[in-house]
């Protein structure tokens, strides 16, 4: 399998992070690959599609799926878009691999060029093509304002002007203490893995790339988690 990886990162400059978790043959009959992208393997696929498709999704568009994982939506995606029209980035160069060998058919893999896959440690999302639309599932929820911001910037860049980039995320109201912990298993941490943002943060991590963010808020997420829809403006 020829699937690219990407690093930025020297590797004495890592911190321990999705990217160190391996998957080998056992762990992906397991269906640990699943497991590991959140679990509800069904609903939550099925979940972004039709999303995506009441948003305007056509099968001619360009899709970049952002924290592709094991293509818990990608293999949908791939079935809906025309061939060679979806894309695919991810932190965790195995999680790609355990997705694409594991859970695509032989015609699917035919519609999915293992060029349209990359793993990336800094969100680049540059395959030579511009997209019309993207998602994020369950990314923002794991990372940091200014991996936020980087990882906007750099969509930006690969994203046609009038393009659409869908996020989730875990919101806590804005009255809601920025020193609290979760109690008895209620809320989310403001420093720690899984995060919750504000509605405000959402809109800041923006600013420094071409996007008009609009908030859609509860879209049916079985564990919570709002969207946020960012419009990527001319230049």
């Amino acid at each position: 399998m020829s699937i690219e990886r990407r690093t930025e990162v020297p590797a004495d400059h890592r911190q321990p992070d999705y990217e160190k978790i391996e998957f080998g043959e056992e762990r992906v009959a397991s269906g640990a690959h699943r497991g590991f992208v959140g679990g509800l393997w069904d609903e939550m696929g099925q979940m972004q599609l039709d999303f995506l498709k009441q948003q305007g999704l056509e099968p001619g568009h360009r899709f970049l799926d952002v924290g592709c994982g094991s293509l818990r939506a990608g293999r949908l995606l791939v079935d809906y878009l025309d061939p060679g029209h979806y894309y695919g980035t991810d932190i965790n160069h195995e999680l790609i691999e355990a997705g694409y060998s594991a859970e695509l058919t032989d015609e699917q893999r035919a519609r999915l060029p293992e060029a349209n896959l990359r793993s990336t440690d800094r969100f680049d999302n540059d395959f030579g093509v511009q997209f019309d639309m993207a998602i994020a599932q369950s990314v923002f929820t794991h990372i940091s304002l200014n991996q936020m911001r980087l990882c906007l910037y750099r969509v930006a860049k690969v994203m046609r002007p009038g393009g659409r980039f869908y996020v989730t995320f875990f919101e806590n109201g804005r009255d809601f203490p920025l020193d609290q912990a979760p109690k008895d298993g209620v809320g989310r941490w403001t420093e720690r893995n899984s995060f919750w943002y504000y509605r405000a943060d959402m809109r800041w991590v923006a600013k420094r790339a071409p996007w008009e963010a609009r908030y859609i808020g509860k879209w049916g997420h079985p564990r919570g988690q709002r969207m946020m829809e960012y419009t990527r403006l001319a230049d």
